[in-house]
């Protein structure tokens, strides 16, 4: 159903693959928007037990095409150096297909716990406040991945870089 990496030597491990999801802060979620086009747009996100957990507004672009389709994708770049003296770039990143779903009362609450909690770690009180501020007009979306894949610039996964 899902396509192979083509360069499969330069394939990260899952455990690699896993370390970037639960350590980058920020990727870019891509949906089906508005007459077929997609819509593709960076947003914070926290990684538990093989789902994605973001937050946004309850209304707008991306709510109504998740809303529309669940299938999604989400990209992140863990390293992005440039090596002009080669002409290459050496490049961690990370793709995950899966579906979307909005979460709604004990499930919404864990996932913006955790959320919260990778942003702000030292500050429960703030934390907590935010929540409870926040909790009636925030959406929290889960993308339960059913395929993802990390790859690495040859010259990283080769360790010479």
């Amino acid at each position: 159903m899902f396509r192979e990496i083509r360069r499969k030597n330069q394939l990260l491990s899952l455990e690699e693959t896993i370390f970037i999801l639960e350590h980058e802060t920020s990727g870019t979620l891509a949906v089906l928007g508005d007459d077929g086009y997609p819509y593709a747009v960076p947003l914070s996100f926290v990684y538990e037990d093989s789902k994605i957990y973001f937050h946004c507004a309850k209304t707008g672009h991306k709510m109504e095409a998740i809303l529309n389709d669940d299938k999604v994708s989400f990209c992140i770049i863990a390293q992005d150096h440039i090596i002009p003296e080669e002409y290459t770039t050496y490049y961690r990143s990370v793709i995950v297909f899966g579906k979307a779903r909005l979460l709604e009362s004990e499930e919404k609450r864990h996932a913006i716990e955790i959320l919260a909690k990778k942003y702000s770690p030292q500050d429960e009180e703030g934390r907590a406040k935010e929540i409870e501020e926040s909790f009636n007009r925030v959406a929290m979306v889960e993308i339960a991945i059913e395929h993802m894949s990390g790859k690495a610039a040859l010259e990283l996964v080769k360790g010479n870089k």
